[in-house]
């Protein structure tokens, strides 16, 4: 989908419902020495073609991939059958059976992927309980509240995109 840049006025509506007088005040919360003023080496105008293809030109030069994920995530091998395996409906369903014996590989998982977001995410606790729609949008907002009581900040931003149901 080709990006078709906003209108003066389009980005002063926006700013308007948001009650915010100007772009900069949308990064209040991050510390100026963490803010990157400037995109170092591209051009201030070019097309989506140019910028792709610079962007394709400046990978290709790419000698190592770094990665930082750790925890055993990087790129490898996969079998075809953990996708067989990870397809199967008790695996991908956020809803647990009633019956604990039949729930037990579903809670392990669920188990192992928390404790494994709260190893790379620094935090104390991870929820992957999530159910679907307002649900999930509740318990995410009330989770991150949670964490950050002691930021400055007290808002949640929700786009209007957002379709809870």
């Amino acid at each position: 989908m080709p990006f078709i840049p906003h209108t003066e006025s389009d980005t002063q509506a926006m700013l308007r419902d948001m009650g915010v007088e100007d772009i900069e005040e949308l990064f209040d919360e991050i510390p100026s020495e963490l803010r990157c003023l400037g995109l170092k080496g591209i051009p201030k105008a070019l097309t989506e073609f140019q910028l792709a293809r610079l962007m394709r030109e400046r990978s290709a030069k790419d000698q190592i991939k770094l990665n930082f994920m750790g925890a055993g995530a990087y790129e490898h091998h996969i079998p075809a059958a953990v996708w067989e395996i990870a397809t199967r409906g008790e695996y991908y369903s956020a809803y647990t059976p009633y019956q604990a014996e039949a729930s037990q590989g579903t809670l392990q998982v669920i188990y192992e992927y928390q404790t494994m977001m709260a190893s790379l995410t620094g935090l104390d606790v991870s929820n992957a309980s999530l159910y679907d729609g307002a649900s999930a949008l509740a318990e995410a907002i009330l989770m991150a509240v949670r964490i950050n009581r002691k930021s400055r900040s007290k808002r949640v931003l929700i786009p209007k995109t957002v379709h809870p149901f």
